[in-house]
């Protein structure tokens, strides 16, 4: 039998996380191990990177066709779905050579594919591989939950991992869910010339603030996207050869035929096949149980990402650098910075800190401030006007946090996420000087407005009347 592999550090999944911990840990002259039962190309062609692939192909058929306002005639735009798949598999090909495992070698980092298992506390199989590492990290990820529905497992379903191997394009896309990702790719397809279904048992984002999401949901719907909130499914069957009909429960029968069916009804933790007994790792609430250190209940395996229940790369990849923190360093791995969380429609949502419900349970008394991107001119001059801006803000002047919904909310909302992590001020945010014109305008001018209305305070009124006297 070979000789067990003893790295400084053994990392349990290959996608952005795992990816981050591995590389960080190998430049610092760690002697890294990364498992996986994908290759690290096969976990980025389900992850984000071919998902913003996709969903950036419709946004360029929705911009062909809008420019058709300053070209005479117009002739309507046929889209080669089988392009915009290749076009998917180009962007994740692009990118995965940089972590190939003959290129991960070079780094340092010893790359098994095989599936991880522990058989100890300190012990991993993975194939015929023994590891005995002096530390792990679990960022193995989460999978598609498929719920229990009534004919399901007959005619099976796409999920967000297995969406992007079509190879044609749906005729009529149904789609079971309301979170980021079943609003995503229901705007994708439609715009690529899917008839699209979307059913949601509650309302769609249901974690996000309604008055935000309203302008998302606004905006599919002009586009033709159906969206049904309050929509429990009974049972799915069987439509024809290939298509399918899916059954509402209740009082009000209602049946949806469609020719494809896509399940987008959250994600679960991935620990299949891990044996996360023998390592004596425990579970709270079907994720990994981590301290604020990101530390399990073996003190010698850390974990991170959606096995922890963080549901974003970004917030893996903000794990990752703190893992790196202490494992490396000996540094405390605790964080309180806020994380930012992204909805990729058109027009894009997104949010960093509390929420107005949030803080109204945490705070007796706040300000709410609104500034619409239709006060803005760059919007006005690109047609991009729906949506606006919301800060909520404690009665000392505190910003607790950010949620914009419009064009670009996702970049627009980095300013927003460094305010909140370095302790600026409404002060600094109002005083800051974007360049004009940009719609890093909107930030400022929601700052501004905040002091507007403060100005119109009978004691500031005062001091002004009052240094008039003195010229």
């Amino acid at each position: 039998m070979a000789k067990p592999l003893t790295p400084d550090i053994c990392v349990i999944g290959a996608g952005n996380g795992g990816l981050a911990v591995a590389m960080g840990a190998a430049a610092n002259g760690a002697k890294v191990v990364l498992v996986d039962r994908l290759t690290p190309k096969e976990n980025l062609a389900r992850g984000d990177l071919a998902s913003a692939a996709f969903i950036a192909a419709g946004q360029q058929v929705q911009t062909i066709r809008k420019d058709s306002t300053f070209v005479a005639a117009h002739t309507e735009h046929e889209v080669d779905f089988k392009a915009v798949m290749a076009h998917v598999g180009d962007v994740v090909s692009g990118a995965s050579p940089a972590v190939f495992p003959a290129r991960l070698a070079t780094l340092g980092i010893t790359f098994i594919h095989g599936q991880a298992l522990f058989v100890s506390r300190s012990r991993l199989m993975a194939g015929e591989a023994e590891i005995r590492a002096r530390r792990y990290v679990l960022a193995t990820g989460s999978k598609p939950i498929v719920p229990a529905i009534a004919g399901i497992e007959e005619i099976g379903c796409l999920t967000a991992d297995s969406v992007f191997e079509l190879g044609r394009r749906p005729g009529h896309l149904v789609i079971l869910g309301g979170d980021a990702a079943a609003l995503e790719l229901a705007q994708a397809f439609h715009r690529l010339g899917s008839q699209v279904t979307l059913l949601a048992e509650e309302r769609v984002l249901a974690d996000e603030d309604p008055e935000m999401v309203s302008v998302v949901v606004r905006q599919l719907r002009q586009e033709g996207v159906a969206i049904k909130e309050g929509f429990k499914v009974a049972s799915v069957e069987r439509r024809g050869k290939t298509g399918v009909k899916v059954l509402r429960e209740g009082e009000y029968a209602e049946a949806i035929d469609g020719s494809h069916l896509l399940v987008a009804m959250g994600r679960a933790a991935d620990i299949e096949g891990l044996d996360l007994k023998k390592a004596r790792v425990a579970l709270k609430d079907g994720v990994v149980d981590v301290s604020a250190m990101l530390r399990t209940t073996n003190r010698r395996i850390y974990a991170i990402g959606d096995v922890t229940g963080a549901r974003s790369a970004q917030a893996a990849r903000r794990q990752a650098e703190r893992v790196l923190r202490a494992l490396l360093f000996r540094l405390p791995a605790k964080d309180r910075t806020p994380v930012s969380r992204v909805v990729r429609t058109d027009p894009e949502l997104a949010r960093v800190g509390l929420s107005e419900a949030e803080a109204r349970r945490r705070y007796k008394r706040l300000t709410i401030v609104r500034w619409p991107f239709a006060e803005n001119d760059l919007a006005r001059a690109t047609g991009r006007t729906d949506g606006h801006v919301k800060l909520v803000v404690a009665r000392s002047g505190q910003l607790l946090g950010v949620t914009i919904a419009g064009a670009n909310a996702a970049e627009l909302i980095g300013i927003w996420a460094l305010a909140l992590s370095k302790g600026l001020t409404l002060r600094d945010m109002a005083f800051s000087v974007p360049p004009h014109p940009t719609t890093g305008e909107i930030g400022k001018s929601a700052a501004m407005a905040y002091f507007g209305a403060k100005a119109q305070s009978p004691l500031r009124r005062g001091i002004v009347r009052l240094l008039r006297l003195f010229g």
